[in-house]
């Protein structure tokens, strides 16, 4: 009975371990066979069912970092990709840059973002690449090239040569799509924003964060259906270029973080059989 009861308990701690190593996480190089993809758990702490793979070239968009083996996600957001692409050409916006989305089931990374985790993110590099538009960008290129920060060397504001159009006209045409949650920029873009004499019906979805000065990341609601999968709360209503904006360049919000770093979360307990999955 002690001997069963061991065993059992020692299977307990090894999922558990498992489920929270990004090793284990990126290891798995192919999504599991499932009918229907399935959004689990929370952006920050979930796994992906049926991931769909975001091919490498497209229409309007090719995606960077090969290596890195994260352009996986659910069907939704290869199609949001997608369509993205095909705004960028059609609009002769240039091609789009595809970061990260997530891995072959989802899960935690080994580096770079503590979300991404339930296929439901993407990375999206500013400047939109005009020489990705008159070829196929090499292996190398894709692993090589740098994302390029589009503030000034002191990160004060905006480096005019290094913004366009074309990076508020993708901003809006994805702020615009029912199936974005929200959209992650440094508070310097949303002010940039803000200040223009633009329609603000769409500036909503459009949130400063941390970081994000050479990227934006697009994060899609959960899909119907997916009752596993945990929405964050609703967007603050108005365009946001109010007092929460202002925050952002208050003294506090430069003040580094005295927060220690955050725990792992368990993931769900169904992350067990898509991690495990043969």
């Amino acid at each position: 009975m002690k001997l069963t009861f061991f065993l059992a308990l020692l299977c307990f701690f090894s999922v558990s371990q498992a489920q929270t190593d990004a090793h284990a996480w990126s290891r798995v190089e192919k999504p599991t066979l499932a009918r229907s993809a399935q959004s689990i758990g929370k952006y920050t702490s979930g796994c992906l069912k049926g991931a769909a793979t975001l091919p490498q070239n497209g229409q309007g968009y090719q995606v960077m970092r090969l290596s890195r083996k994260r352009y996986y996600g659910h069907p939704d957001l290869v199609q949001f990709i997608e369509k993205m692409g095909e705004t960028a050409h059609n609009q002769r916006l240039g091609t789009l840059l595809i970061g990260d989305m997530g891995l072959a089931r989802g899960g935690p990374t080994l580096t770079g973002h503590r979300s991404h985790q339930t296929g439901l993110d993407v990375d999206i590099w500013y400047l939109l690449a005009k020489e990705a538009e008159k070829k196929e960008l090499s292996f190398s290129e894709r692993e090589e090239w740098g994302a390029t920060s589009v503030l000034t060397s002191k990160e004060k504001g905006i480096n005019p040569s290094q913004w366009s159009s074309a990076n508020e006209k993708i901003l809006e045409a994805a702020a615009r799509l029912p199936e974005v949650d929200r959209i992650f920029v440094n508070a310097h873009i949303k002010q940039q924003l803000c200040q223009r004499k633009i329609p603000h019906d769409w500036l909503q979805k459009i949130r400063p964060w941390y970081a994000h000065a050479d990227h934006f990341h697009v994060r899609l609601k959960c899909p119907g259906g997916d009752i596993r999968c945990e929405k964050q709360d609703p967007v603050p209503w108005g365009d946001g270029c109010g007092a929460d904006l202002a925050w952002w360049f208050s003294a506090e919000a430069q003040m580094p973080s005295k927060k220690s770093p955050a725990k792992k979360t368990p993931l769900p307990t169904a992350c067990d059989a898509v991690l495990n999955e043969d």
